[in-house]
């Protein structure tokens, strides 16, 4: 019997070195040490760049589109005539807006790595 467990453990040790090697999805953690070109040190030891970075919305400068119904700040002139009253502007209606999320220098990040380690794809900022 002590052969079948030490064949049942080689082949677990066989199997679990198969799936290292074929270097499945991971989930590591980087800091961005420069935005422009972008750069990130993952787990304090690996630098990428740009080339080995797949971004994500959340980490990207970006325009959509957003439903607003607002109003302007009250503003007056000073001329003393009824048109430079103070008064507001109404804002209606579907517009454009460009969110400014793109990464800069300290931002910690988490990332997956792509099965085969070349493309790492920047998930989120962390906290």
């Amino acid at each position: 019997m002590p052969d079948a467990v030490e064949f049942v453990k080689t082949i677990k040790r066989a199997a679990l070195d198969a799936v290292k090697a074929s270097k499945p999805v991971e989930v590591c953690f980087g800091k961005v040490t420069s935005a422009s070109p972008l750069k990130i040190l993952v787990e304090q030891k690996l630098p990428l760049g740009e080339g080995q970075l797949i971004l994500t919305r959340n980490v990207t400068d970006f325009v959509t589109e957003v439903t607003v119904d607002w109003n302007t700040e009250n503003k007056g002139g000073g001329s003393g005539y009824a048109s430079y009253e103070t008064h507001k502007h109404p804002i209606k209606g579907r517009k454009k807006i460009t969110v400014h999320n793109g990464l800069v220098v300290g931002d910690e990040v988490i990332l997956i790595r792509q099965q085969g380690g070349q493309k790492y794809i920047v998930v989120d900022r962390i906290g």
